[in-house]
């Protein structure tokens, strides 16, 4: 290729300079990508943490760098500059995907909102989400839902006292609980259900591996000759799951589409899957929506409703657990604000400004995706003079951008202070920020994400005082994470919780 590029400057005070060689790559080894190898590239940089792999990398080269992934090359964007440049000023040359494995064999070959290519199909997809799936209106109607799930986990957590509890199991419960009745129409997983399909426990595992899957680093996507050999075994575990999600979805199609015909014209839509085979059947579409689209669909909708929640409610917890003095704050404020009589409500959110802060600082240093689902140049694009040719892929790092120094005071610390006082919020205009990214490829279900995780949150510390087990130490807890399209903890946590309001609120 002709172009290589580098960085002048590796401050994040300043934009990089970046600029245009027209020499061969034999010919000039620029000093703001590291050597790449023979067929890997850089491959053998990246470890088991791919963010943390390129953080380390970008203190060497700058905030702007140049590497190569097998037969392809990426640009890492590691600065508010950059991530403002490609996913804001630039976000519409931008906004592909490159074609992963993990797209083909888990999302009905690129059918879903993640990794469907951008164009009229994409864009419609898009229109979907924010028009009929998470307008404020439909998110509203379903506030009981997540009012009666959110309850549900108060009173396990109550009947839980005193014993060793793995949070994550309890949380991923809620949230799939949630997003099942929203999108499926009830609880799916249900273990009293009839008929059921999958088990809760085996249906948490396939979002795991889902996640996990669709973030790995597989070779076949570098250097597409090897692809064949599936050297991971990622590729037969894509197939695999892929197989599991489509007899599940099958299931819950074929229970709608027979309530459909069932009640014929008396037929309201109460569930967003209703709304997807209703779109579906509209003339009026400009790219036909198949019934691999609905499925492909309905699966983004639970997984990107579920993991993220828990995710972020686990790792808000760990962090506290660290600190008691920040507990000791929240509670202040919520006694203060709620009072000991009720429960926190989305409504009451605004009016907690240190809750607010503890979830902001939780997504700051602990995002669910450390870096951006990967994007792909549609044309060639220019930033300072030096060209980014088409078919470039483009990582931006958050995790990097949330550790920023010159951004952060003291950034390794969790310090939710440092959000009080400032309008710097999550929502993809502040780019210190971006735990559901920016743009156009904007995580469209951010604002129903959000808001489970303030007042699971809100409620998780307004109603119970939390330690860990007997016997271990703050210094035990360990916040190393597993790294996939999410970020989970890599132990997932035990502790101990202690009611410590009146027992009628729990339904005692």
């Amino acid at each position: 290729m002709g172009h290589e590029l580098f960085s002048n400057n590796a401050s994040n005070n300043h934009p990089p300079q970046i600029h245009s060689l027209h020499t061969s790559p034999q010919e000039v080894q620029p000093p703001s990508r590291p050597q790449p190898w023979p067929i890997i590239g850089n491959l053998n940089l990246m470890g088991a943490l791919p963010h943390r792999s390129l953080h380390e990398l970008s203190k060497k080269y700058g905030p702007l760098m140049s590497v190569r992934f097998g037969s392809y090359p990426a640009v890492v964007g590691s600065s508010v500059e950059l991530a403002k440049y490609f996913l804001k000023t630039h976000d519409v040359l931008f906004t592909n995907r490159p074609k992963f494995a993990a797209g083909k064999y888990t999302t009905y070959n690129y059918s879903d909102i993640t990794w469907s290519q951008y164009g009229p199909y994409w864009r419609q997809a898009r229109k979907m989400c924010l028009v009929e799936l998470f307008s404020a209106k439909r998110l509203e109607s379903y506030e009981y839902i997540r009012v009666e799930e959110i309850c549900n986990l108060l009173q396990d957590l109550y009947s839980s006292s005193g014993k060793v509890i793995m949070l994550k199991d309890l949380l991923s419960t809620v949230s799939l609980n949630v997003i099942s009745r929203m999108v499926l129409g009830k609880k799916y997983l249900d273990k009293s259900s009839e008929g059921a399909i999958v088990s809760p426990e085996e249906f948490k595992w396939m979002l795991d591996e889902l996640f996990l899957l669709n973030g790995v680093l597989n070779i076949g996507d570098s250097i597409p000759w090897l692809n064949f050999l599936d050297l991971q075994g990622y590729i037969k575990r894509m197939k695999k799951l892929g197989k599991m999600f489509d007899r599940f979805l099958e299931h819950v199609l074929d229970e709608h589409n027979e309530r459909r015909t069932s009640e014929g014209e008396n037929f309201v839509a109460k569930d967003m899957v209703d709304v997807l085979l209703q779109l579906a059947d509209d003339p009026t579409l400009e790219v036909k929506l198949k019934r691999e689209g609905v499925k492909a669909f309905t699966q983004d909708l639970i997984a990107g409703g579920t993991e993220s929640s828990a995710v972020t409610a686990e790792w808000a917890i760990s962090e506290l657990l660290k600190r008691p003095e920040i507990f000791k704050k929240a509670t202040e404020e919520l006694d203060r604000v709620i009072g000991r009589e009720r429960w926190v409500e989305e409504k009451d959110i605004n009016q907690l400004p240190y809750i607010n802060a503890i979830v902001k600082e939780t997504m700051r240093l602990h995002p669910v995706a450390p870096m951006l689902t990967p994007r792909q140049s549609r044309e060639d694009a220019v930033f300072n003079g030096y060209d980014i040719p088409v078919g470039t892929r483009v990582l931006v790092n958050v995790w990097t951008i949330g550790r920023d120094p010159t951004i952060w005071d003291k950034p390794d610390e969790f310090r939710p202070e440092r959000f009080l006082g400032k309008s710097i919020d999550v929502k993809g205009q502040d780019f210190e920020l971006l735990p559901f990214g920016s743009g156009r490829r904007m995580c469209p279900g951010y604002s129903l994400g959000l808001k489970v995780i303030q007042v699971s949150v809100a409620n998780l510390l307004h109603g119970f005082n939390w330690r860990l087990p007997d016997g271990m130490k703050e210094a035990d807890l360990s916040l190393e994470e597993i790294f996939g399209l999410s970020t989970p903890k890599k132990e997932p946590l035990q502790c101990v919780v202690k009611p410590k309001l009146p027992a009628h609120l729990y339904g005692a």
